[in-house]
């Protein structure tokens, strides 16, 4: 689990099967100090996060693939919660 702001959005003609319907979302992963920790990372969304939005993101596999409901997803990260 980490923070990160939401820094864009993105749009994909060709996916993975498991992806379609989903809000792809472009999220910069923060540090302790809000200072930019790593690249930013494609994320999905249910959540209706928006630009600038301070999220929680999770890179757990499993639970990301669990959250989909697939078995073979590529899909690595997810939008967890929205701060306020």
């Amino acid at each position: 689990m980490q923070l990160a702001t939401i820094v864009g959005h993105a749009t994909a003609t060709v996916k993975h099967p498991s992806m379609v319907g989903w809000k792809l979302l472009i999220a910069q992963p923060l540090a302790v100090n809000d200072e930019p920790d790593g690249e930013p990372q494609l994320v999905i969304d249910n959540l209706g996060a928006g630009l600038n939005d301070r999220v929680l993101i999770c890179n757990d596999g499993a639970g990301t693939r669990s959250l989909m409901g697939q078995k073979n997803s590529p899909v690595r990260w997810f939008v967890m919660g929205i701060c306020d």
